[in-house]
């Protein structure tokens, strides 16, 4: 899948030159958590986000987390390549801050970019690095994976560099969390328009089904926000009340 040009921004891992690589051995899988691998191997060499590999010298190994809807997330686990890798310094936005600017507008739309991370491609010299480890061969990304130490930075960095003349202004963004804020119900279709433009610019991809638009209040960073100001999310609360009494 296309997606965020190279020259624009790719994700490299800056690995210490004294790091020794690690090479995992392939871990034991159930036949359920073995097929969902198969699945989730066969969409990602479909959309080009990986590829195979042949003599890796980092193999790390995938690691099933069950949803919420019963289906199985696949993640890689990168423990010994992220200890290899300095900490990129590019700040986060505080919480806090991106909560309280976002409240008191009349009208909220909500983005999900589509494999958000995935968009971002792999620096080529690094991409070997990212090998891992299954029942049907050894792969690497050639798209910026969920598990890296820093992708959260980057993709953060590239989100700045897309909304850099809207946020604080009618955009704020949280790693993957983009949310457009119009003050006035009037302004939303030019908000927009701005924001699409952007988007488009950086050829940016959107998942329809779970983008909103243009409501009154939603969740954003584990809070609801509203023209009213900001409250507890419900669920979360929900969750706490029902935890069972600690024995310590």
């Amino acid at each position: 899948m296309p997606g965020i040009p190279r020259e624009v921004i790719e994700h490299s891992l800056n690995i210490r030159p004294s790091a020794r690589p690690v090479a995992q051995r392939l871990r034991r899988f159930d036949e359920e958590k073995r097929r969902a691998i198969g699945e989730e191997i066969a969409k990602l060499l479909a959309a080009w986000f990986i590829k195979e590999v042949h003599h890796p010298e980092w193999i790390a190994n995938p690691v099933l987390v069950k949803k919420k809807n019963g289906k199985w997330r696949m993640c890689v686990d990168y423990t010994s390549l992220n200890k290899a890798c300095p900490k990129d310094p590019f700040p986060l936005p505080r919480i806090d801050q991106v909560v309280d600017s976002t409240a008191g507008c009349e009208l909220l739309s909500f983005l999900d970019a589509y494999s958000s991370y995935h968009q971002i491609v792999m620096k080529e010299s690094d991409q070997l690095a990212t090998s891992f480890i299954t029942p049907f061969g050894s792969f690497c990304y050639v798209s910026m994976p969920f598990g890296l130490k820093n992708a959260g930075a980057t993709y953060q960095r590239c989100m700045l560099l897309c909304f850099v003349d809207q946020v604080g202004r009618n955009v704020e963004v949280y790693v993957d969390d983009i949310v457009i804020k119009t003050k006035r119900s009037g302004d939303l279709i030019a908000d927009l328009k701005e924001t699409f433009a952007n988007l488009r610019r950086f050829n940016i991809k959107l998942n329809p089904e779970k983008c909103v638009f243009g409501v009154p209040k939603g969740k954003l960073l584990g809070f609801m926000v509203s023209e009213w100001g900001i409250e507890a999310n419900k669920e979360k609360v929900d969750a706490i009340q029902k935890m069972a009494p600690s024995k310590i």
